[in-house]
């Protein structure tokens, strides 16, 4: 944040749509202020936050998808709920808080970010962009590694759900706290007697 200081030193008032307009000036010619850079990196990466998500109606309904998608998975998986005393376990821990801040961290803000930056200008299919897809496609390969093909398919809408919101608000923090609130819900209900539990 730059500071203009008058005749006496007192800070003028700034304007911060005024500010973003020059940044994005700079940015769209190719030279970067120095200031700037740390901007167009932060935002490249979805680290900054432009406006509130919590009462959005879009992230509130994919926030409410989740329960619903638990329930239904209970339906067709045993309910193994994860016991008590195993909820501030480091395992569990690091799959509801570690995991998706990590996974979103590299996936939504890295390579969404740079895949974005890329392709250039973002066109949507229902609210889906390219880098959306591709990075929700790398993602679901990803957890080949440690997971079934089947399971690993199935990773795919919820990561597109990450991505939209991703887009949606220029952040990754919507996509992050997301992220962990799906993966805190699959393993306190469905996936935690199995995954969890060494056995």
């Amino acid at each position: 944040m730059r500071l203009n200081f008058g005749a006496r030193g007192m800070p003028l008032q700034q304007n911060p749509l005024s500010d973003r307009m020059v940044d994005m000036q700079g940015a769209s010619s190719g030279v970067l202020r120095l200031p700037s850079r740390a901007a167009h990196v932060l935002a490249l990466l979805g680290l900054q936050l432009h406006r509130p998500f919590h009462r959005d109606s879009a992230f509130l309904l994919l926030l409410a998808l989740g329960p619903m998608v638990w329930l239904a998975m209970i339906g067709f998986l045993a309910f193994q709920p994860l016991p008590w005393h195993a909820i501030w376990s480091p395992t569990f821990l690091s799959v509801v808080l570690w995991q998706p801040l990590f996974e979103e961290l590299l996936f939504r803000g890295i390579i969404q970010g740079y895949v974005q930056q890329s392709v250039g200008i973002q066109k949507t299919w229902n609210g889906l962009s390219l880098s959306n897809f591709l990075t929700s496609l790398l993602f679901t390969f990803s957890h080949l590694a440690s997971h079934s093909i089947s399971w690993s398919v199935l990773v795919l809408v919820p990561s597109l759900c990450f991505g939209f919101v991703r887009d949606r608000f220029g952040s990754v923090y919507p996509s992050i706290i997301l992220h962990a609130f799906y993966n805190s819900g699959y393993f306190l209900l469905i996936g935690g007697a199995t995954h969890l539990n060494p056995g």
